[in-house]
């Protein structure tokens, strides 16, 4: 098909596009929720077949189900998620909803979108082969169980391109790598009105640990040390004999990620008598810019070709499996899916009529890479 034919021919199947998005939001996937996002892999998977007219492999994996579609050997990975943040029952309260140019509904942003985008963007080419599509059901919670099943598919790819929502229409060029802790701080008990004198408190030395916890981050470097969820004591008049933190660490570079790892590990303890048990690590590494350089030039060079906005990129701080394939060396452009916003958020939507737009671009990107050899820039 040639180019000035490609945004034409999708804009005319702008409601079948609709039409599949209200399918797969209106099947819940909260990713604790096995049987549901089950569930809504067995409808992305019929709409596989129905669109490209083949079923990818349903891979199980310690009770997840993931979807890996294979043309011939691998050479571009198409890589997105069906899970999504909401529990089962949000769309009850809140359905898919079409107004004017936005439609909304759980997931309708994160990333639902993004998968009718690149399904029908696959049926614009005439040949498949050396393409690998891969929807995971694990992205939300740190891909647990697909990790392996992403870094197996996406060795030997030129490319990976992430299907994630875009950042307020920018692709996501880079992204912070994630670490994730959890703090156990043990003291002793004892009643907080006869004798608190013969108590230590685990939770004054969990104050101290979040004060020092804040000191790790650099903003300079965009590096950030969150202590989020934190808990201790059991009742009212009890010197607390535990205390546990949260903690959320963002990074850009690999160094920094090592830098506060091995700081977490090494706290020590400020109340006598107190002792700290360090868990948890690194989630998900860097992708730095260099590994999008490349393909957000041809990516910007292809939408000139459609004769659409020209693009724009965007660093951000949360992490998608895209974090995965860029370690491996494999560029990475991420961001390509629903143009919106919201993610995660109470009415998150999407603009319908950027969907044609975007999947006609990931099109081009596809078939452009098929017909290359990238180095890793």
């Amino acid at each position: 098909m040639h180019t000035s034919d490609i945004l034409a021919s999708l804009r005319a199947r702008q409601n079948q596009m609709v039409e599949m998005l209200a399918s797969f939001v209106t099947a819940e996937s909260p990713s604790a929720d096995t049987l549901l996002t089950e569930g809504c892999a067995r409808i992305v998977s019929q709409a596989c077949k129905d669109l490209i007219g083949k079923h990818p492999q349903s891979l199980v994996v310690q009770g997840t189900t993931h979807l890996l579609l294979e043309f011939g050997s691998p050479r571009v990975l198409l890589l997105g998620h069906l899970d999504t943040v909401w529990p089962q029952g949000t769309i009850e309260r809140w359905p898919f909803t079409v107004d004017g140019d936005r439609a909304t509904g759980p997931g309708v942003f994160d990333m639902k979108a993004g998968l009718v985008q690149c399904l029908f963007a696959l049926t614009l080419l005439d040949d498949l082969d050396g393409i690998a599509l891969l929807v995971t059901s694990d992205e939300e919670p740190g891909s647990h169980t697909s990790r392996e099943l992403i870094e197996q598919t996406a060795r030997g790819c030129v490319a990976t391109l992430v299907f994630e929502p875009s950042a307020e229409g920018a692709l996501k060029t880079e992204r912070k790598g994630v670490s994730l802790y959890e703090l156990e701080v043990t003291g002793r008990a004892s009643h907080a009105g006869l004798e608190p004198e013969k108590g230590i408190n685990a939770a004054v030395e969990m104050a101290h640990q979040i004060l020092e916890l804040e000191r790790l981050s650099n903003p300079t470097l965009g590096t950030t040390v969150t202590p989020t969820r934190a808990s201790a004591g059991t009742a009212i008049n009890v010197v607390p004999s535990r205390a546990d933190i949260a903690v959320d660490v963002r990074v850009f570079t690999s160094e920094e990620q090592t830098r506060v790892h091995e700081a977490i590990y090494g706290l020590t303890p400020v109340v006598d008598g107190t002792s700290i048990n360090a868990s948890g690590g690194p989630n998900r590494p860097p992708l730095p810019a260099s590994s999008s350089k490349s393909l957000f030039a041809r990516a910007s060079a292809l939408a000139e070709n459609l004769g659409i906005a020209p693009l724009r990129q965007a660093s951000v701080g949360g992490a998608s499996d895209g974090n995965f394939t860029a370690a491996l060396g494999v560029p990475t452009l991420d961001g390509l899916g629903a143009v919106g916003d919201g993610a995660h958020a109470e009415g998150e939507y999407v603009e319908i009529g950027a969907m044609a737009e975007r999947a006609a671009l990931a099109a081009l990107l596809v078939k452009d890479l098929l017909a290359i050899t990238i180095g890793t820039p």
